[in-house]
């Protein structure tokens, strides 16, 4: 199977499972909000930001890496397993760092962040630790192009936290505590497809001792530069891993630091507001478990690509992946500017007032904000991981200010306007450096 189709069937695979996995988190999310209260469902919301902005931060830089490096080292041909223990090192030094930090603060997050609830910071540290496996398991599937498991993890994942909330809708469990036990078991019960992967790669295999994409080897033969990736240690994985980790980092203030910074300056009702917020930015969160299925696929497609040094191919899918972005989020917005506010009561409840302009603001911002984590993917390939992260940080820090300094009676329409700027600015800057490359 060529590189192309093979990137093409993977990512059709991986958008069916996480295509499901998005509807089935949206289920989720309105299980959850027709079943508590509103300040019990503020603090579900802030629960899973904190969850999932730690976990992003600290685990997918190591996602990356090991997708990157897998698919390197499979294109020229190289073997060995060093890049596994150097990456679950990493990972456990990541996991080890979370959980001395968690214990050092469990005052202010149980007390401030989470009313004082304990077992909401118990899930916490228990989620955190085990999407630490979690990811990693992707991170290997996604290199080796077991697209099938990967989109098995995520699904499983997804189902099993979304039955939580079931149960407390139909009777079988009750209360805010039981919702959220499904962010602690989703990542543990999804780890049942590791077997299965391990299975697949110790099985004999038709093409096993096959020879290195001819192309590579004559970019190697003319010692082209594609051709001399540096060797794999501990220092360039680490390095790698650190400019993604603040790539994730500023992701995350994009997605989540809106409801939070809600939530701190509406004093007794910010918990209430915050989860209004979160909900309208599902608007682009949704969308963005749907791309992963085209992000998780395009960065080993893409370095396979530059490994062989074929680089029309790589423009072509980065193009093609842009146009299809611009038009998904063109038809969102068209369907928020009919029906949003009615989509919104009806996922949500009637107990909010959903602005039409500012779900199809949102709407826009999404589309950006995708074309912006596509060329993010590019840059990863071609080696690009610190300069990358210098336009991250910026856009995320404009984002903050923004929040921060201007002065909105209307707290939403400030999140949304700030989402769409800094979405423009980042894939304007993500845009001019992947020219330049």
């Amino acid at each position: 199977m060529s590189v192309s189709r093979s990137y093409g069937r993977g990512a059709a695979i991986l958008s069916l499972g996480i295509g499901a996995t998005g509807i089935i988190t949206f289920a989720y999310f309105s299980l959850a909000s027709y079943s508590l209260s509103k300040e019990d469902y503020g603090h579900i919301t802030l629960l899973w930001s904190a969850v999932f902005i730690t976990v992003s931060v600290l685990y997918r830089p190591v996602e990356q890496l090991l997708s990157r490096t897998i698919a390197d080292r499979d294109a020229r041909g190289v073997q060995g397993s060093e890049h596994l223990r150097i990456a679950a090192t990493i990972q456990l030094a990541l996991g080890v760092l979370f959980a001395v930090v968690a214990l050092a603060l469990r005052g202010p997050i149980e007390n401030d962040l989470f009313g004082g609830s304990s077992t909401l910071y118990w899930i916490l540290v228990v989620s955190v630790l085990a999407y630490a496996v979690s990811y990693f398991a992707r991170g290997y599937l996604a290199g080796h192009r077991q697209f099938m498991l990967y989109g098995g993890l995520v699904l499983m994942e997804a189902s099993t936290r979304c039955l939580f909330a079931l149960a407390v809708a139909i009777g079988i469990a009750e209360g805010q505590s039981a919702v959220a036990l499904g962010m602690a078991a989703a990542p543990i019960v999804s780890l049942a497809v590791v077997p299965l992967a391990l299975a697949h790669r110790l099985a004999p295999r038709a093409d096993a001792g096959a020879d290195p994409d001819p192309a590579l080897l004559d970019a190697a033969a003319r010692e082209e530069p594609a051709a001399r990736e540096p060797e794999f240690t501990l220092a360039n994985g680490a390095g790698f891993a650190a400019a993604v980790l603040l790539i994730m980092l500023c992701e995350q203030t994009f997605l989540n630091a809106g409801p939070l910074l809600v939530k701190a300056t509406e004093g007794s009702g910010g918990a209430a507001l915050a989860g209004f917020t979160f909900n309208v930015l599902l608007i682009a969160r949704a969308p963005l478990q749907l791309f992963q299925a085209i992000q998780t696929s395009i960065l080993p497609h893409l370095t396979r690509l530059r490994a062989s040094g074929e680089s029309d191919p790589f423009r072509r899918s980065v193009n093609l992946t842009l146009i299809a972005i611009a038009g998904f989020a063109g038809c969102v917005a068209v369907v928020m500017l009919a029906a949003g506010p009615a989509l919104m009561d009806l996922l949500f409840g009637g107990d909010f007032d959903y602005e039409r302009g500012g779900l199809v603001l949102v709407s826009i911002g999404m589309g950006l904000y995708l074309s912006a984590a596509t060329l993010n993917q590019a840059l990863l390939a071609h080696g690009l991981s610190a300069q990358a992260a210098a336009c991250w940080v910026s856009a995320a820090a404009a984002f903050v200010l923004f929040l921060l300094l201007a002065d909105f009676d209307d707290r939403v329409l400030q999140v949304e306007l700030a989402f769409v700027a800094a979405a423009a600015l980042l894939s304007a800057a993500l845009y001019g450096l992947y020219r330049r490359a």
